[in-house]
């Protein structure tokens, strides 16, 4: 049988920010959404990209296992989910070798048509990393493009099937930063009871250069990157939202 082929964008050998310890970052070829504030437009285009097996993944991440003793490999994107038989391929191979696995997603192509294969996936999965954009639906849709129904859905799924979690926020003045939304956010956060960790991104202008060679708008102008400490207090809120609905229990 032949194998099945991943399309990689590009491949980040010393992750530390993907996941617990020093992971090998695979990141993947497509997505669905477009965040106001992405940082790689040029993953969106699910044409192109290095074609490469499990088996050849595994080769590259030989050749410096020995510093992912503490980590593993994540799966990032783009959108992950969207070359979903590549990752059963690879997290079943690495999971039989004691890898920790990670996929770091947005949930957006979740449906009742991908269970079957997002079971068989999570049997090999170590931890998800779910980034929740945004609470309210609306915003989230001009957020990204898209409504945050599916998300939800996903994180609720991963719940029910006592996958762990990270979830990830990035706080956009004057999008995702008020005290509402972000309290909201908590609220829901704090109905799942498989969150390992939470973490909340400052936005930054870092993939601006991107837009510019790719013949882009950008699409948040000359918008500042948020403070260490604005996103410090975002975080307070959130776990303010978390912590009214875990006391109530």
């Amino acid at each position: 049988m032949a194998d099945i082929l991943g399309k990689v964008h590009s491949i980040e050998s010393f992750g530390t920010l993907d996941g617990p310890g020093i992971r090998y970052v695979l990141f993947l070829k497509g997505c669905p959404m477009r965040c106001l504030y992405c940082h790689n437009p040029d993953t969106w285009d699910t044409a192109g990209g290095t074609l490469m097996s499990a088996d050849e993944v595994l080769a590259e991440y030989d050749k410096n296992k020995e510093f992912y003793t503490k980590g593993g490999i994540t799966v990032s994107g783009g959108e992950p989910l969207l070359q979903i038989d590549f990752l059963i391929d690879l997290f079943k191979k690495a999971h039989s070798r004691g890898i920790h696995t990670c996929i770091d997603t947005s949930g957006i192509t979740f449906s009742e048509k991908t269970e079957e294969k997002l079971d068989e996936l999570l049997k090999y999965t170590s931890l998800v990393m779910l980034d929740i954009k945004h609470i309210d639906p609306a915003s989230h849709k001009t957020l990204t493009g898209h409504s945050n129904e599916k998300i939800l859905e996903f994180a609720r799924y991963l719940d029910k099937s006592h996958t762990p979690i990270w979830i990830r926020h990035v706080v956009v003045k004057g999008y995702t930063d008020s005290r509402e939304y972000l309290f909201a956010l908590g609220e829901f956060v704090g109905t799942l009871k498989n969150v390992k960790a939470l973490d909340v991104l400052p936005y930054h202008t870092m993939g601006k250069n991107k837009y510019t060679e790719l013949g882009l708008e950008y699409p948040l102008g000359n918008m500042p990157a948020l403070s260490h400490s604005e996103a410090l207090d975002a975080k307070r809120i959130i776990l303010e939202g978390i912590a009214a609905v875990r006391n109530k229990k």
